[in-house]
């Protein structure tokens, strides 16, 4: 190992599918504030792997086990190629967090799936994932987990909110890190902007020209979950309970039901941010240039948009700073944040096994 620097490749699929986020970082390791990223890259699913991931919140448990062998398999040949690809030869270890098909922490369940010991196997290289199942186990919520990265790397913003399939948020409050949920964005607008041909709403386009329809903001904004004090989280099958059925009553147009979830998502993110003087705006969703045109227009916070670099893989980053964390044996899961019984180094590592 490299006596001045730790380097890292992280791993992160978010729940929305815009596809796998890859960095290969480096950080100082007297002072894990000091990192730059090197290469980072966002490799886009296929049909069939969107389907199946998709899908497997309806799969049995064999179904589930092969799906987290085989997008293990995946992870570590599109890691592989990254290799190859940048020309890396130091690498220290391999951080995934993996794609989340369930998360239901009241229920105590939270699966990641990405077998470790695969990627493992395909790089030679150490691996650290399956960073939840821990934080569920001592009463916490699992998510969000980015909130300790944002206290070691980013802290010089009163708060950092991420939009990516969801919204969360992280601050100081008396010395504790909080964080939570705040709403979902991209696994909603993502959805509609599908069933019309399109991956995403680009820059928020097809919602600028919709209408609101006041009876279903109304009762969006009425939602359950948005009364609850922190530590709170969202999961895909709050969404399908909750969220797409709302949506989907009322027979609107897709235009429509953009412009509506998107003021939405507006009203929410800019109750929670209105107390903070500059707030970091990282995740696809900042790309979203009328949903943020609509939180500027309901707050007097300065929104802080940093470099594409740290927008688009701000989460890879992170979670390549929790598996050095956990590798040092140092709290990587705040009860602040997510609820948890204490703090806690969170994680479980795989070394390469190698056949005859």
């Amino acid at each position: 190992m490299n006596n001045k620097f730790t380097y890292v490749i992280g791993l992160m699929s978010g729940t929305s599918l815009d596809g796998l986020d890859i960095v290969y970082v480096k950080f100082t390791k007297n002072d894990l504030s000091q990192f730059k990223i090197l290469s980072a890259e966002t490799i886009n699913y296929t049909e069939s792997w969107k389907k199946r991931l998709q899908n497997a919140i309806n799969f049995n448990d064999d179904e589930i086990q092969i799906l987290n062998k085989e997008y293990g398999v995946f992870l570590g040949e599109k890691t592989k190629e990254f290799i190859r690809l940048n020309e890396i030869s130091d690498l220290d270890f391999i951080a995934s967090h993996g794609h989340t098909i369930f998360h239901q922490p009241a229920k105590g369940i939270t699966l990641q799936i990405g077998d470790g010991q695969e990627i493992s196997n395909a790089i030679h290289s150490k691996v650290v994932c399956d960073f939840r199942t821990q934080d569920v186990l001592f009463g916490g919520q699992g998510a969000p987990l980015v909130p300790i990265g944002d206290q070691l790397l980013f802290s010089e913003n009163d708060a950092c909110v991420n939009l990516g399939g969801f919204a969360n948020i992280s601050f100081e409050k008396e010395n504790q890190r909080i964080a939570f949920d705040i709403c979902p964005v991209n696994i909603v607008l993502n959805h509609y902007s599908r069933l019309l041909g399109f991956d995403y709403d680009d820059k928020g386009m097809i919602a600028s020209k919709g209408e609101i329809h006041i009876e279903l903001l109304n009762e969006l904004n009425q939602l359950d979950f948005y009364k609850l004090n922190p530590p709170k989280s969202l999961g895909l099958e709050w969404v399908q309970q909750f969220i797409f059925p709302i949506l989907d009553k009322y027979h609107l147009e897709k235009a429509t039901i953009l412009r509506t979830f998107t003021e939405h998502l507006a009203q929410q993110i800019s109750l929670v941010i209105r107390p903070f003087d500059t707030v970091l705006f990282t995740g696809g969703g900042v790309y979203n240039d009328f949903l943020i045109s609509l939180i500027n227009e309901n707050v007097k916070t300065e929104i802080s948009i940093p470099t594409d670099e740290i927008i688009n893989y701000k989460e890879a980053l992170i979670f390549a700073l929790l598996g050095l964390l956990k590798l040092e044996g140092k709290d990587n899961c705040l009860s602040s944040v997510t609820g948890a019984k204490k703090n806690h180094s969170s994680g479980v590592i795989f070394n390469p096994k190698y056949s005859d």
